[in-house]
């Protein structure tokens, strides 16, 4: 029998041969915008992203509130993607849409700061543990700006990331670590014309004597990482191993950026709060305002000091980092409302709390089943995986996902008024997840798979 993680291939086939007709006959008006958007838009969205959810045409809405979306053909869902983590606490948190409302009127952008500037950087510290800020609209925006001050104050040209890691629309990052051992671009990069491994270094997750041999040389100036690997399915850390990156980074002298927007999920602070674990650099977008486009990174004392003085010693000029809409005063308005108000430990409790039932119940089902699947989670954020063993490292997880079964689940799910992440089958949980959702969610997934199983 020809088999898929476990399932037979053709009965994989047959359901999703099964459900996307029933996704064509439930969604009439979807279809008709597709046809319409398809005129102007590239792929027929504005962001060719939206296209990438594996359905005949995308999905579209017309209103987000909490967890709860409605298409245009009225149908409703509770959202477990949540914007890909852009809407980790639920969508138009009150706060926000109220501190957003109360802006609209007082200013766009100004390229000043006002008094939401001073009470932020007061919550940042107080959050995350880091003396010093800096706002940017994204974490694409963060990371590169990073990266640049860390060149800048440590004089060396490369950075090192880990294979498969996706860090925003950062070109040093969009390396492959090749069978043989050697870095190249990704092939699915558009329009690169530079080779990136001159200046990037990349190495497995997990594999701290690649890290090592790579920091000898003295050339990299910052590790950039998650620390949880969450875009090439999940990837979590092995025992003591981002202690010993801490530890190795400090003795090469190597700056460690740590970029949280998904890790997020760990907690009021982040994975590194929690972990207890000290980065030179702290990144985090997307959800980081309640969903209103912003990024912020933080970053220690002494490297301040530095910064100033990579400033005072260049002539005067554009320093390349920053955008004229960084910080502007509704991105502050949303950043002071969502740390003040959003992301309080009754939040987190609420939504770990959630990623731990559906976590117990998931596993429990595969192993009813003898399927050859693990849970990773992260918090609030979980993945199932289509190995019996948790993947070390970034390659691993990507080889064990299997084609068509994720297609097949997200669109069993969709159908049933559940909606998860389109990349892989990502799932998270906000501060309003009713736990009626989590168990219904468990049940639709449970039914699937043992409708799978049944002809297996």
């Amino acid at each position: 029998m020809d088999t898929l993680a476990g399932i037979d291939r053709q009965r994989i086939t047959s359901l999703l041969e099964r459900e996307t007709a029933e996704y064509l006959a439930r969604h009439p008006r979807s279809r008709e915008l597709a046809g319409r958007g398809a005129r102007h838009w590239l792929g027929g969205v504005p962001l060719h992203w939206m296209s990438d959810w594996s359905l005949p045409f995308p999905l579209h809405l017309a209103a987000a509130s909490g967890v709860a979306l409605e298409d245009v053909d009225g149908h409703r869902y509770t959202d477990f993607c949540l914007g890909d983590t852009g809407a980790m606490f639920g969508h138009s948190p009150p706060p926000v849409t109220s501190a957003l409302a109360r802006q609209a009127r007082r200013g766009l952008t100004t390229m000043l700061p006002g008094e939401d500037a001073a009470v932020v950087g007061e919550l940042l510290a107080r959050h995350f543990g880091l003396p010093f800020w800096q706002v940017a609209q994204t974490a694409s925006d963060a990371n590169r700006a990073v990266i640049r001050w860390a060149r800048a104050i440590t004089g060396r040209p490369a950075i090192l990331v880990f294979d498969q890691c996706y860090h925003g629309m950062v070109d040093d990052a969009f390396v492959r670590l090749d069978r043989d051992g050697q870095v190249r671009n990704r092939p699915g990069l558009v329009g690169q014309a530079a080779d990136l491994s001159r200046h990037t270094r990349c190495v497995d997750f997990n594999d701290l004597p690649a890290v090592e041999a790579a920091l000898r040389t003295r050339e990299v100036a910052c590790v950039l990482a998650e620390p949880v690997m969450t875009n090439a399915g999940m990837v979590l850390p092995a025992p003591g191993f981002l202690d010993a990156l801490r530890e190795v980074t400090r003795r090469h002298k190597t700056l460690l950026v740590m970029d949280e927007t998904h890790t997020l999920s760990s907690g009021p602070g982040g994975y590194c709060r929690t972990a207890r674990l000290e980065p030179d650099f702290l990144v985090v977008g997307k959800a980081i305002a309640g969903g209103f486009p912003c990024a912020v990174y933080g970053f220690t004392a002494e490297l301040e000091e530095r910064i100033r003085g990579v400033m005072a010693a260049k002539p005067p000029g554009h320093s390349g980092i920053g955008t004229t809409l960084s910080a502007n005063p509704m991105a502050m308005a949303a950043l002071r409302a969502c740390l003040e108000l959003v992301m309080t430990p009754a939040a987190f409790q609420h939504m770990l709390a959630m990623g731990e039932r559906l976590e117990d119940a998931l596993e429990s089902l595969l192993e009813a089943e003898g399927l050859p699947w693990n849970v990773q989670r992260v918090g609030a954020r979980l993945e199932v995986g289509y190995s019996r063993l948790q993947p070390r490292s970034g390659r691993e997880s990507v080889a064990a996902v299997p084609p068509l079964l994720p297609e097949a689940i997200r669109c069993y799910l969709l159908n049933r008024g559940l909606v998860i992440t389109p990349f892989h089958n990502m799932v998270l949980m906000s501060p309003v997840t009713p736990a009626a959702e989590v168990d219904r969610l468990y049940s639709a997934w449970a039914e699937c798979i043992r409708e799978l199983v049944a002809f297996a």
